[in-house]
């Protein structure tokens, strides 16, 4: 803090220090000792001051306007701008929680009219106002990402969700918003809660209708799933999960991997015949309706086929566990797939292998020791069959040099 408030005084006249304040994330993360990832700036400057200075003004129709500056190193600046530091408690009031609601001037003075630092110490959500959620509704995705990271909602700020029909503002509000809460809940402490408290509430099914449907849908047979429901699965392996990364990335394919299991026909329950290529098939429509990247595109899709054949990981072929390396590379989840396979089921172990399999999945041709001229010799038809084979004997080779046991007999010569 003491190095961003040196650069605030670099950055403003000194004549304007008194007309500008950090606010909210920045002014929590200095309470709590965390590094903060922006800066928060209100300040009664007008709108000519900042754009010499080298801010840019973002007009947004479903957040408050701010002026824009990124910094190389303190990353975002971001300013709310005020007509006179006598509309600062207003400010503050808007906003949408008490412990986001606190202000800290250049000289370190800080300005709490809320009692947003007594909620912090015991990790309190405190709605500012009555008003706090139906001036953004979106804050309600807010308080569930903040729930995920440890803070619990006031009754009252409870009340102030439960009494409201939410569905007309949520149709209007852009999917992005929603799914960047979403993906920060995934980073927190205990992702799960984001989710539980969506079905609790009974809010966001026009973001995420397939999560309200899995508490309605059974995992698979009592035998093999004795936790019940698809969504109480999908919970655990996220918990397991979130226990050995805090990738939100990772995560996100955890929770969602039995995506296919949606669309089962209920005539067939408990079981889900098919479901990892059915999911493999939603996966592009499912992130495309939530706008993520084709990364999450790919990576959930192939989480959704490959999984369950990674849980059999020790009766496969070496021939096939190579090709499954070899999709998990292609499609960035050669460091999760083995999460999720060993969090589908309680008491799961990491695939035995598994690294040495992504290692020979890479090779170059030449690092398998193959010879250019013999390959070009090859039928082009036979060539893949050939290096596939040539990869199955460097596998077998790395198993040997350790003393490892050796897999099932490969059939893809026989």
């Amino acid at each position: 803090m003491k190095e961003i408030v040196t650069f605030l005084h670099n950055l403003f006249p000194a004549e304007l220090h008194n007309r500008i304040v950090l606010v909210g994330g920045s002014v929590r993360d200095k309470l709590l000792g965390k590094e903060s990832q922006d800066i928060d700036l209100v300040a009664a400057l007008t709108n000519d001051d900042l754009l010499a200075l080298g801010f840019r003004l973002v007009e947004a129709s479903s957040s408050a306007t701010i002026y824009f500056k990124h910094h190389h190193t303190f990353g975002k600046i971001e300013v709310s701008r005020i007509n006179s530091m006598d509309e600062l408690v207003g400010d503050l009031l808007q906003r949408d929680f008490t412990i986001n609601a606190m202000a800290m001037d250049l000289a370190g003075e800080r300005f709490d009219p809320l009692g947003g630092e007594a909620d912090l110490k015991v990790g309190l959500l405190r709605a500012c106002s009555r008003q706090s959620f139906t001036g953004d509704p979106l804050r309600i995705f807010r308080a569930f990402r903040f729930e995920a990271d440890g803070y619990r909602m006031t009754p009252e700020t409870e009340l102030l969700i439960q009494q409201h029909d939410w569905s007309a503002a949520f149709s209007t509000m852009p999917v992005e918003r929603f799914s960047n809460e979403m993906l920060k809940a995934l980073a927190g402490k205990a992702p799960e809660r984001f989710f539980e408290r969506m079905i609790e509430f009974s809010v966001g099914k026009v973001f995420l209708p397939e999560l309200f449907r899995m508490p309605h849908i059974p995992a698979g047979p009592l035998e093999h799933h004795p936790e019940g429901d698809l969504f109480t699965h999908s919970v655990e392996v996220l918990q397991r999960v979130a226990a050995t990364t805090g990738d939100p990335f990772a995560r996100f394919c955890a929770f969602f991997h039995d995506l296919g299991k949606l669309a089962t026909d209920p005539a067939l329950y408990p079981k889900h015949h098919g479901h990892d290529d059915t999911g493999f098939e939603m996966a592009e429509d499912f992130c495309n309706r939530l706008c993520l990247s084709a990364t999450y595109r790919k990576a959930l899709a192939s989480v959704c086929r490959l999984h369950g054949k990674a849980n059999k990981w020790e009766e496969l072929r070496d021939s096939t566990k190579i090709k499954m390396a070899e999709q998990a590379v292609k499609t960035g989840i050669a460091d999760i797939l083995p999460l999720v396979s060993a969090a589908d089921k309680t008491g799961g172990v990491l695939m035995v292998g598994w690294d040495d399999a992504v290692r020979v999945a890479g090779m170059k041709t030449r690092e398998l020791g193959i010879d250019q001229e013999k390959l070009e010799a090859i039928p082009i038809e036979n060539r893949a069959s050939y290096i596939l084979q040539k990869r199955v004997d460097e596998l077998r080779g790395t198993r040997k040099n350790f003393g490892c046991k050796e897999g099932r007999p490969d059939e893809s010569h026989m």
